[in-house]
């Protein structure tokens, strides 16, 4: 829920350890790591109304179209992404769709950053410095989180994203 600039340490220990080793082990703890935002929007779905329920279903058929792509993007890029895992815990997607692109996207940043950190630690560390930042991305973050939630909650997605039901065909 609170976000740790891992990245940042990734990109930094790629230079001193091996950096397939670096990003599978840092693509695979952060993937684990996300289960919990998930977990956290699939038990708060019984503090949600009916209705709401009714318009997340709807949200669900949208994700089931695009959502592995969606999770994979959130997932190879630096985005906080509980913005994301908890929204799909609401609506209860199914976390092997949703665990499967996470993890393939998160190796594939830690490898970005593990061989970026490799090449080019030293030039970064003499231009920057060092980190700073982490409470306000913290704030920022939670702020964000709660945004998306509330979208998620008053939106009509029946009106946004009109999907054609298959009709069945007597036999």
């Amino acid at each position: 829920m609170i976000p740790i600039p891992y990245t940042i340490l990734i990109f930094t220990l790629g230079k001193i350890l091996d950096p397939n080793l670096l990003a599978i082990s840092a693509g695979a703890g952060a993937a684990a790591g996300e289960f919990f935002g998930y977990m956290m929007g699939y038990c708060g779905r019984a503090l949600v109304t009916d209705e709401r329920r009714r318009k997340m279903d709807y949200m669900l058929k949208v994700f089931d179209k695009y959502g592995p792509l969606a999770i994979f993007i959130f997932a190879l890029t630096p985005l906080p992404d509980d913005l994301l895992f908890i929204p799909l815990g609401i609506i209860r997607y199914s976390f092997i769709k949703t665990f499967i692109p996470c993890i393939i996207g998160k190796m594939a940043m830690s490898f970005i950053l593990a061989y970026g950190g490799r090449l080019s630690i030293g030039f970064i560390e003499a231009i920057f410095g060092g980190e700073e930042g982490g409470l306000w991305t913290a704030i920022i973050t939670s702020v964000l989180l709660v945004i998306i939630v509330v979208v998620m909650l008053k939106v009509d997605w029946e009106k946004i994203f009109p999907i054609e039901e298959k009709k069945r065909e007597p036999s």
